[in-house]
């Protein structure tokens, strides 16, 4: 503490008389202490520090006021006083760093700031690790284009039913946010149809293309909900049920891979298909013509590239052959290891090419 003492006695001469750049070196070399002993320090002492900065701070130049609240806004016990002079600048080069990520600036001040500052305030919140239920009802009614979008790729936003709403809303218009959207983790059965009901079909079938295999499978379900008219599949067999007791496992929660086992060791042919489809986001009628032909291959892909155990790739290669047949242990086995070997990397290629073949 020394060290900032000895600055102090010159600091109202520097403030009155010194130019922008005695002022910034005076606040540099203040920091610069700071700096070196801020996890040790206590609070009477950040304090002290605190009131030494913003008498100093507010008359050195932009760039060097950016400098110093870029190097401050990580730290937890920042200069509080300081860091929220630093929040509340119109000079977004200087507001940013701090709006992004300091932890010292509460709610009620990133409110304050969001109702009264302009878009880039605004943009620079939606980059900080977590944003409340309240704070993204202020950007979803004041931000534009990219302040919105920039907040639903925001995975630790939260939104209240309002604000999903509007979020919603605008993304009809917008398909770059309907594909962030799409992606969060919190977006509900309910609120996924709502979003693709508001779509484009070419927006539709690029969300489907970015998301996971879970997701995809909510949009196709999603989709054979909106319409009512479950996918027709030529051929024999009759797929219509079995995509209804798809459907109704999905809304219940309850398509997974135990389900999945449960129909292939019944040998219920039809929901392993409906199930394998909606999991995977590859059409019924390619899956049935895939798995229905002289090679377990296309199980050991569609498997790997969902995530499937052993034990439901052994089931489905067994309800493939039918009840009355009886594989060899020895192409069991084999089926076993070259499953193990399978990259899923490469089982997505492979079904990427069927959706390719499929949607052609």
């Amino acid at each position: 503490m020394a060290g900032a003492a000895s600055l102090i006695p010159g600091l109202d001469e520097i403030v009155k008389h010194g130019d922008p750049e005695r002022r910034a070196e005076a606040a540099r070399r203040i920091a610069d202490l700071f700096l070196q002993d801020a996890a040790r320090l206590r609070p009477e002492h950040v304090d002290l520090f605190d009131g030494i900065l913003i008498d100093l701070v507010p008359h050195t130049a932009t760039s060097a006021r950016a400098e110093l609240a870029e190097r401050l806004s990580p730290l937890a016990n920042a200069p509080r006083t300081l860091i929220v002079q630093f929040a509340r600048e119109n000079e977004i080069t200087v507001a940013a760093p701090v709006l992004r990520r300091s932890p010292v600036i509460d709610e009620e001040v990133l409110l304050d700031i969001a109702r009264a500052k302009g878009q880039g305030h605004l943009l620079a919140m939606t980059e900080r690790p977590t944003l409340s239920a309240d704070l993204t009802d202020v950007i979803m009614d004041r931000g534009d284009r990219n302040v919105v979008r920039r907040a639903a790729g925001n995975a630790g936003a939260l939104f209240s039913d309002n604000g999903y709403s509007e979020l919603i809303r605008r993304a009809g218009q917008d398909g770059v946010l309907t594909l962030a959207v799409g992606k969060r983790a919190d977006l509900s059965g309910a609120r996924l149809k709502d979003l693709l009901a508001g779509s484009l079909d070419v927006v539709r079938r690029r969300l489907f293309d970015v998301v996971g295999p879970d997701r995809q499978a909510a949009i196709k379900l999603a989709m054979s909900g909106m319409t009512g008219v479950p996918e027709l599949v030529e051929g024999k067999r009759d797929f219509i049920a079995a995509q209804r007791t798809i459907l109704a496992l999905h809304r219940a929660g309850e398509l997974n891979e135990s389900a999945l086992l449960g129909f292939a060791k019944t040998h219920r042919y039809e929901e392993s298909i409906a199930a394998l489809a909606a999991m995977s986001g590859v059409k019924i009628a390619t899956l049935d013509r895939l798995i229905s032909g002289d090679r377990y291959d296309p199980i050991l892909i569609v498997g790997k590239m969902i995530g499937l155990e052993w034990a439901t790739v052994r089931a489905l290669i067994l309800l493939r052959l039918g009840k009355n047949r009886v594989p060899a242990p020895a192409d069991i086995e084999s089926a076993r290891v070259n499953f193990a070997r399978l990259m899923p990397s490469t089982a997505e290629r492979v079904i990427g090419f069927w959706k390719t073949r499929q949607s052609a």
